[in-house]
């Protein structure tokens, strides 16, 4: 479907690095959380000032505006597809920086994710 629309490689770049840009910020969203105490004014006003919590709204934000370039030459509703490659990228990250579990039920959802934007790119 994607090969019709003649992709720069450039926008093909960005639908890939959009999601690990995305999950890269979710580590630091987390990385940022652990310095945080109860729910407080205080707390609050540290999140601010947070490098991690900063480093990962600049993120955020960056991947945000290299989308909307995306979106002007993807359709939606195929480049959204791309976003499935957080629910991959996540979990390793988690396991490597958090040393959360990661079960078999995660590779078999991966390679389903996967095999599905094959099918929608191809």
């Amino acid at each position: 479907m994607l090969q019709s629309l003649n992709l720069s490689l450039s926008i093909w770049v960005a639908l890939i690095a959009t999601p690990i840009a995305i999950a890269v910020g979710q580590v630091l969203f987390k990385m940022a959380s652990s310095n945080l105490g109860a729910v407080s004014l205080n707390s609050f006003l540290r999140l601010l000032i947070d490098p991690i919590f900063i480093v990962a709204i600049v993120l955020y934000g960056s991947a945000t505006v290299i989308w909307v370039f995306v979106l002007k030459s993807v359709p939606l509703s195929l480049a959204y597809m791309f976003m499935a490659l957080t629910y991959c990228i996540v979990p390793v990250l988690a396991y490597y920086f958090f040393d959360e579990a990661i079960g078999w039920q995660y590779f078999v959802g991966t390679l389903f994710i996967l095999a599905g934007l094959a099918i929608i790119v191809l």
